[in-house]
């Protein structure tokens, strides 16, 4: 296929698709200091794997794509790709480079810490393909955050090349910013190349603190504005313990107050929120359904320790919205 286009009108044998890096993740089994820690939970973590699997327990067809490499954490991963549901046919095993992991400290109701070692990892060494191409035409609506741009040119290349395909056929596109300032050698570099994506998709879906790096506008209207402005079709901005609030460039804006649940861990609460919104679009719901069940699914994500454990299923949805979620 020759670069840019000339994709086939997809059959839709998804209806999300995402990819990135999945982790192992050792959350630790007592407060305090991580070199103090002596015992440890394992999990899997990932922004993307996250969305992917709580767009899967919503009942969506969900793909992730990636790299892992050929030992235990990578074949971990698979395992739980498989058990969530998750279209792991395009995941390639990497005999050569090993599966990323990171650390994470127990901070009950708060922000944890949070230490990487993902350096010349398998994930990092995802590239453009023509199978991944395939995969991205087939599905209505394609995921990015902006963590797999600071990991390599390969994944640069590759999340470039997922928009073009996925624009190419119509199917929608959502970027998370999720900016990750470690993984990038300055705040310039980053904002530019977080941008460069963001202004490709049809949603941005920032954290004020967030669109505030991107934009340098500190009210939600103003970061929805600037990105309006140079053509993203919705915007949604998340505030935590706000709420959030959702404009689109037809001039339709709606707020909504934060679900009440209690806090375990906050890590994930924006990508249960990117699966929320993405799983209100294609179930077809009105846009100013879209915010509630983006921001119950979020708030969902931080009543338990790991990445992926609150992430609700219909039921679990609907109590806590209030109202019933369609299937």
């Amino acid at each position: 296929m020759p670069e840019g286009g000339g994709v086939n009108e997809p059959d839709h044998a998804l209806d999300a698709v995402t990819f990135g890096e999945v982790m192992a993740m050792f959350v630790a089994g007592q407060a305090g200091p991580l070199e103090q820690v002596e015992q440890y939970r394992r999990a899997l973590a990932g922004a993307e794997y996250n969305v992917a699997v709580g767009l899967a327990r919503l009942g969506h067809r969900t793909g992730w794509i990636g790299r892992v490499g050929d030992d235990p954490f990578g074949h971990y991963a698979l395992a739980e790709l498989a058990r969530h549901g998750i279209d792991a046919s395009l995941v390639t095993v990497d005999p050569a480079a090993p599966t990323a992991f990171q650390i994470k400290s127990s901070a009950p109701g708060g922000e944890p810490r949070v230490v990487y070692f993902r350096a010349h990892s398998a994930g990092s060494r995802l590239a453009p393909s023509a199978a991944a191409d395939a995969r991205v035409a087939g599905a209505r609506h394609l995921h990015a955050t902006g963590i797999p741009l600071a990991l390599s040119a390969e994944l640069r290349a590759f999340a470039h090349r997922a928009v073009t395909v996925a624009r190419g056929v119509g199917a929608t596109v959502s970027v998370d910013p999720n900016l990750r300032p470690a993984l990038w050698p300055d705040r310039r570099t980053m904002v530019r190349a977080v941008n460069d994506l963001a202004l490709r998709a049809d949603w941005v879906l920032p954290g004020v603190a967030e669109g505030e790096v991107l934009t340098g506008r500190r009210e939600p209207e103003g970061i929805a504005a600037w990105y309006l402005e140079r053509g993203v079709r919705l915007v949604a901005v998340k505030r935590g313990a706000q709420g959030a609030e959702l404009y689109t460039a037809d001039g339709e804006r709606w707020s909504c107050p934060p679900f009440a649940v209690e806090a375990v861990d906050t890590v994930g609460a924006g990508d249960g929120f990117a699966a929320g919104l993405i799983s209100a679009s294609l179930d077809g719901e009105p846009r100013e359904a879209w915010l509630a069940r983006a921001s119950a699914v979020g708030a969902l994500a931080t009543t338990s320790t790991g990445d992926q454990d609150g992430l609700p299923d219909r039921a679990a949805l609907a109590a806590l919205v209030g109202e019933g979620v369609p299937r």
